[in-house]
């Protein structure tokens, strides 16, 4: 079996993330001994059937981004009340990133917190959502506005699952893998699936234990980000958060170049990684910039004005950015 492991450390609530083909069966090794019962969400078209000897019951929460929100969390709770969980059991997210992100959010706060383990289905799941402990659902005026830091007790990716993902959704993960390349990850360009899930994993955990709260450098995992959310709200989820965040990635970009953080080198390093993974970095459609930037303003970062995660000479880092002049004029490349 093709496996690899890595830990997230944070010190008693560090956790396991395994990387491999054919690796499901792993999932009961890492349940708590503690628990009778096993809350399975997923949803009804992922279709996977975890093998767990313990007492076990799947609750399927809905497809598209509007079941991203406190109801769906309210719904799959009183269904665990109903079906008699307690605080010593655990819950599994079998799902992409919006599972993951749901499953975990509500088993934080059912009973004041119980156990998670992820087991994301999707690349972008492996490479991002599963990872970290950031959970969370959308409100109307904003994505991810509710949520937890829960982190889970392990993660289990099993490369397998990704073979019926549609292009869409490779383009999602994909979308993510591109951003690891400014954040320290070796140039993956060469590497197996197992291998390129391994080092996103590997940058990822290096800076949730470094910062698990992102009251500082976490905040870099949303390079690319904050154009992407935007995006998002203005064409009501149309653009998949994938292709928001490498449209995204190419305008932090240009926004940094015309602050003078970096050359047309670099600008021209940034493109020819998205165009590797087949990432569109143009709408190809007129946005409505005021709207956009306006939107700016409700990203979770922009504590003192518009704060954008932004390549220079140190690397990525989150500047705060004072001139939307420049905000308006980089606009420009990505339409």
């Amino acid at each position: 079996m093709n496996m690899k492991a890595i830990r997230v450390d944070l010190a008693e609530r560090s956790y396991p993330v395994l990387v491999g083909e054919n690796c499901l069966g792993e999932v009961e090794r890492y349940l708590p001994s503690s628990a009778k019962r096993v809350a399975i969400v997923t949803q009804e078209e992922i279709g996977i059937d975890l093998q767990i000897e313990k007492n076990h019951k799947v609750f399927t929460i809905e497809t598209g981004e509007t079941a991203k929100s406190i109801d769906s969390v309210i719904a799959l709770c009183r269904s665990w009340v109903d079906w008699g969980l307690t605080r010593s059991d655990v819950v599994i997210g079998l799902g992409g990133g919006m599972v993951t992100d749901v499953a975990a959010f509500a088993a934080s706060i059912y009973h004041r917190g119980l156990e998670v383990v992820n087991v994301p289905t999707t690349l972008l799941g492996m490479v991002d959502a599963a990872i970290g402990g950031k959970t969370g659902v959308n409100l109307p005026e904003g994505k991810n506005l509710i949520g937890t830091f829960w982190q889970p007790k392990a993660v289990i990716c099993d490369t397998d699952t990704l073979q019926t993902l549609p292009d869409r959704e490779w383009r999602c993960g994909y979308g993510e893998v591109a951003k690891y390349h400014f954040l320290g990850a070796d140039d993956m360009r060469g590497l197996s699936l197992i291998d390129t899930v391994m080092e996103c994993v590997k940058v990822k955990t290096r800076i949730v234990a470094e910062d698990e709260r992102e009251a500082g450098i976490r905040a870099i995992l949303n390079y690319g980000h904050t154009l992407a959310h935007a995006l998002e709200l203005e064409n009501e989820f149309a653009l998949a958060h994938g292709e928001a965040v490498a449209v995204g990635i190419r305008y932090a970009a240009q926004v940094a170049f015309h602050m003078g953080r970096i050359g047309e080198e670099r600008v021209a390093y940034h493109e020819e990684i998205l165009n590797h993974y087949g990432l569109q970095t143009k709408l190809g459609e007129r946005i409505n910039t005021e709207n956009i930037i306006s939107l700016f303003f409700r990203d979770k970062k922009s504590m003192h004005g518009i704060t954008f995660v932004l390549d220079g000479d140190l690397g990525v880092e989150p500047v705060l950015v004072h001139d939307s002049n420049i905000l308006v004029k980089a606009m420009e490349v990505v339409q």
